[in-house]
């Protein structure tokens, strides 16, 4: 096969590096278009260079503005490179304004699409990924799924059985093939911080961010839990500009620029807890069993929650500091894993592809 693979954005490049490197292995000939979404040097070529990535065949560079128009740029630019290369399959992988651009284009020209983690539901249309979670599982072929509950979701959306394919968390792919490496980084104590003696934050959704009264309420609550434990804040570039904004910033936390994936993957895992809105942080302490409390009123991976060490607690200060003092007097939970966050699930991908290839093709 010729697989083309797209990335956007920087979660996006912990699902795809994994899948290249068994495309390879196993013979297949691959391309991968980066959008550039992320445009920052220390989000997009540092996570690169960690991952082992090969450079990007094609680089968009589209940069940032409105949904709209980042939508409509990455389509424009995606459009004649997909028309050229004519690849077996497109793999888009999870929610960003590149994943459902990539695949619009593709439904238009069709092209197979296949989505890695599909299936995953917020239930809460006023986030943009939950449109294009959507619209981009409407649309795609084939349907790879990381846990079960996406593969109910799929089927309660009306989804034929023979599009989903239930093959595991790409994500921890890449964190359990990185973990030797970030074994060795010394982050930590570059940081001033102790294993264990410290906890870890991270703000970017513009629900969390861009209002100034719900920022500033959560950065009230941060600063009174890091009295208790230090927390270390890797800081979003457009997250940092509305610290500005608010009374007190980030006074009390430790900012420092982002990191890359394997220093930053280090510093999580010696921490002691994580306080964040981000998606794929709520699946690495899930598979790490560190405690987390997610500032989100809901959470498309639940599974974090019903089999992991996640809470929900909303933007309320109050209960993001009554979660957090709990989560500190709770130790590391031992159970297993989810099944199927094992480090292989390119290869369970690969299978899927090869058989969807072989075998007829709804649409």
């Amino acid at each position: 096969m010729h697989v083309l693979s797209v990335v956007g954005a920087r979660p996006n490049f912990m699902k795809v590096a994994p899948l290249l490197h068994r495309l390879a292995a196993r013979g297949h000939a691959s391309s991968l278009v980066h959008t550039g979404q992320h445009y920052d040097a220390n989000m997009s070529d540092a996570f690169f260079r960690d991952l082992g990535m090969p450079e990007p065949d094609h680089h968009l560079g589209v940069g940032s503005g409105s949904h709209a128009q980042q939508t409509a740029k990455v389509m424009a630019a995606f459009e004649p490179i997909v028309q050229e290369r004519s690849p077996d399959v497109v793999v888009v992988v999870g929610d960003v304004n590149s994943t459902l651009a990539c695949t619009l284009v593709c439904s238009k020209l069709l092209i197979p699409v296949a989505h890695v983690e599909a299936g995953l539901r917020s239930r809460d249309r006023e986030m943009p990924e939950e449109i294009n979670r959507l619209v981009t599982d409407c649309l795609a072929d084939l349907l790879l799924t990381p846990s079960p509950d996406a593969d109910e979701n799929l089927r309660a959306e009306g989804v034929a059985e023979e599009r989903i394919v239930h093959v595991g968390n790409i994500m921890i792919d890449s964190l359990v093939a990185q973990l030797p490496r970030a074994r060795s980084s010394d982050v930590v104590t570059r940081l001033g911080q102790r294993p264990g003696e410290y906890g870890v934050v991270t703000l970017h959704r513009p629900s969390n961010v861009d209002d100034p009264e719900v920022l500033g309420g959560v950065l009230d609550a941060l600063r009174d839990i890091a009295r208790e434990v230090p927390l270390v804040f890797p800081c979003h570039p457009r997250t940092r500009e509305r610290l500005a904004e608010v009374p007190g910033g980030a006074d009390g936390l430790l900012l420092t620029d982002p990191l890359g994936y394997v220093d930053f993957m280090a510093l999580v895992a010696d921490s002691k807890i994580v306080l964040t809105d981000s998606g794929g942080l709520q699946e690495e302490t899930t598979w790490h069993r560190i405690p987390c409390v997610t500032i989100r009123e809901n959470t498309e991976r639940p599974i974090t929650i019903t089999e992991g060490s996640n809470v929900l607690a909303g933007t309320d200060p109050d209960q993001i500091r009554t979660l957090a003092a709990q989560a500190l007097k709770t130790p590391r939970d031992e159970h297993p894993t989810p099944a199927l966050w094992d480090g292989k699930t390119a290869d369970r991908i690969i299978d899927a592809l090869e058989a969807w290839s072989e075998g007829p093709r709804p649409r």
